[in-house]
């Protein structure tokens, strides 16, 4: 076969040479010609490329631009391999990229166009295969990327010298899927798309769906394959069968890269777990763990929305802590982050040279406080990537739930926005429908695919429905954050006592809506930053009464309807603002003031011992039958007292003194006669309270008091919460 009948034609030629072409394996690999057949390869830098194939070897002929070819008289397609020689180095075999077949089907294709594949990870991004053929085993990875306004796409990294020339990948067509199998690239290599846009300006991007990433500030995406073992199949079944709004929850917030100095996925699988499981939580809630460049977004700005951040280890590290936490019956949720991203240049932003991922008309498209884009989830690949997100998470890490971050800003387009910066939707209104349809199916598919996972949504408005099933027309989260409560709360907690009694409503309002979502209640780490202090440093006066104050503030929120989080440190009083590179400062414990933050510690360890066993505390959160007021508007001694009644018949009367002055002999009417054990007294000596002596037991005869046919007779010491438990016969 002549020189000239194995070459390129010249208009396919100029386009491969500048690296623009969308079929590159309609010219590389094996061909079938008029006379035969032919093999072409680009090997850039070698001096000699000899096929190997049939047990014989035939040396290639240079076509100049690192292209090699060789001619065979036989149409017959066979399995070949290449034996290549770089200048100064030994000869390398390897099989050819450009000889195998899409690693995506037609069935592929169909559910990207239509968004609807719920394994998008298992098919896009970087994914090692191993293929039997003729002449042995092949290991390498398949590479798949959406970039449907891109010229052309190649895979750039550390197995080609990160020079696009080496690997361009093909089209499949209208889905605006680019892909290639590369051998020989193992789970750890580094990588890259170079993206060339219509405009002739070339990206080089991180992989959306890479599963594993360097450690910032470095950028590349990292080959990953995971062959752990779970431990975890009694946990999953048992979640399964779960029903959280009826259940005890007591989360246990953690930003882990400070929780403690140099913490890690491998040391907070013992450290953190044993931590978590002494003191009572039954999850951990870790905020976002996906691939961040940017340490002090605490990540929420992500940029790898598949990849668990190697700055605290690798893949297999995060499931090992799953693992972990399971075994030793603690859940984990997880921080997600589906509403916006940030505008780094080697990132998702304007990911092919123009708009793809984010919404094309800056109105809907930015969120400029932020400085970050946003999402267009009306658009069906964009909706797709994010919902196998969700998927992805929960079948490869097992985890227990979506805590979805910043909802309101998804809800509304005119959120953070003046007259002029938002686009109304189609019947002119501000809500956002591509959105809510997002959040819907979002939800209705974890549900569907992984019963009890839990999906969680921070919004801070009225919107309604949040937490009602989809098939009822609402969001269909399981719970919402207690934004309202929250802030009612620490407003009213940060006056003065003798000033509370002009704010009373401002502690009474939350049982107003108590019941129109499943709520949990937050004192997250926005509560502690960025000048707003601590807890601590909210409550008014000296250490005494701070540590009063806080340990108030505790027994009310465990008694209060709905679930319960605290962040980091909040369940030792922590002094100081929460400071992201610092770990949580436990030596506070020590030192002079240090009883006070060991006594806060001690009451949540007991609150926590307590709250699973008495199901007046949780059973009946989401029903308005499940709470009774006793005391609702004693202003002047700022005083609460309410009933919280059991699905299993138990009743638990909580009563809360917000003064700074101490009630003997105070009256309560209460709904049942006989006696009622004391169960907690937030003033004891034991959490360095004043210690007033208070009765373990209290009878509750027939005596008429504000509508009840039974009362009791209390000593509640100022700042502080007693809670009592009816005993029945």
């Amino acid at each position: 076969m002549h020189e000239h009948d194995l070459g390129i034609p010249d208009s396919d030629l100029d386009l491969l040479l500048t690296q623009s072409h969308w079929a590159p394996h309609d010219f590389y690999g094996w061909h079938e010609t008029e006379d035969g057949s032919v093999v072409r390869t680009r090997q850039v830098g070698a001096e000699k490329v000899e096929l190997l194939y049939d047990g014989d070897s035939v040396e290639m002929i240079p076509l100049g631009h690192d292209i090699w070819a060789a001619g065979l008289d036989s149409r017959r397609s066979l399995d070949y391999r290449l034996k290549v020689t770089w200048p100064g180095a030994e000869p390398v075999v390897l099989a050819d990229p450009y000889h195998f077949l899409p690693t995506l089907g037609e069935l592929d294709i169909y559910l990207i166009g239509e968004g609807r594949h719920e394994r998008l990870w298992k098919v896009l991004g970087a994914n090692v295969r191993r293929y039997d053929t003729a002449l042995g085993h092949v290991v390498g990875t398949a590479f798949a990327v959406w970039a449907p306004n891109a010229r052309s796409v190649a895979v750039i990294g550390d197995f080609n010298g990160w020079n696009a020339d080496q690997h361009p990948m093909r089209s499949l067509g209208s889905s605006g899927v680019w892909e290639l199998f590369i051998p020989g690239v193992a789970a750890g290599a580094t990588y890259k798309f170079a993206v060339l846009a219509q405009d002739g300006t070339r990206r080089d991007k991180a992989d959306p769906m890479a599963k594993a990433a360097e450690v910032p500030p470095a950028t590349a995406s990292k080959v990953a394959e995971s062959d752990y073992e779970w431990h975890d199949s009694a946990w999953v079944a048992e979640r399964e069968q779960t029903d959280h709004t009826t259940a005890p929850m007591s989360v246990y917030e953690v930003h882990l890269g400070s929780w403690r100095e140099g913490m890690n996925y491998e040391r907070a699988a013992t450290e953190l777990v044993d931590y978590v499981v002494e003191h009572g939580f039954t999850h951990i809630e870790l905020m976002p763990v996906a691939e961040h460049p940017f340490g002090g977004s605490w990540g929420y700005q992500v940029t790898g929305y598949y990849a668990p951040t190697s700055r605290w280890g690798s893949p297999d590290q995060l499931r090992a802590l799953v693992d972990a936490c399971h075994r030793a019956g603690v859940g984990v949720l997880v921080d997600w982050v589906p509403g916006h991203f940030p505008r780094d240049e080697w990132a998702l932003a304007r990911f092919d040279g123009q708009a793809l991922y984010e919404h094309p008309d800056w109105r809907r498209g930015e969120q400029r406080d932020w400085g970050t884009f946003v999402f267009d989830w009306g658009r069906a690949e964009v909706r797709n990537f994010l919902v196998a997100n969700a998927l992805y998470w929960v079948e490869e890490f097992h985890i227990d739930g979506l805590r979805v971050d910043a909802v309101a800003s998804m809800l509304y387009l005119d959120y953070s926005r003046n007259d002029g910066e938002w686009l109304p939707n189609q019947y002119g209104g501000r809500e956002n429908l591509d959105a809510v349809q997002f959040l819907q199916e979002t939800n209705a598919t974890v549900h569907k695919t992984f019963p009890g996972v839990l999906t969680i949504a921070e919004e801070s408005t009225s919107w309604p429905g949040v937490t009602t099933p989809t098939y009822d027309g609402g969001l269909g989260f399981d719970f919402k954050w207690n934004m309202g409560w929250m802030n009612d709360t620490l407003e009213y907690f940060s006056l003065d006592p003798v000033h509370r009694s002009y704010h009373h409503n401002e502690i009474t309002f939350s049982m107003i809506y108590a019941y129109s979502e499943h709520y949990i209640l937050p004192f997250s780490h926005d509560e502690v930053v960025h000048g707003k202090g601590s807890l601590w440093q909210r409550m008014p006066g000296d250490a005494w009464n701070k540590a009063a104050g806080l340990r108030t503030l505790y027994g009310y929120m465990f008694s209060h309807p709905g679930k319960n989080l605290l962040f980091q440190g909040q369940e030792f009083g922590q002094a100081d603002e929460w400071n992201d590179g610092i770990g949580v400062p436990f030596g506070q414990m020590e030192g002079w003031e240090g009883e006070y933050h060991r006594g806060i510690r001690r009451l949540i360890d007991d609150v926590n011992g307590l709250y699973p066993t008495l199901p007046a505390l949780y059973s009946r959160d989401s029903d308005p039958a499940g709470f009774q007021w006793v005391k609702s508007d004693d202003f002047t001694h700022n005083v609460l007292a309410y009933v919280r009644h059991g699905a299993d018949g138990s009743a638990l009367l909580a009563v809360v003194n917000m003064s700074g002055s101490s009630h003997l002999g105070y009256r309560l009417g209460v709904p049942f006669g006989g006696r009622w054990e004391l169960v907690l007294n937030t003033d004891d000596a034991a959490y360095e309270g004043a210690g007033n002596p208070l009765d373990e037991f209290v009878e509750a005869p027939e005596r008429e008091y504000d509508g009840f046919a039974h009362s009791v007779t209390l000593h509640l010491p100022a700042q502080s919460v007693q809670w009592y438990r009816l005993v029945r016969d």
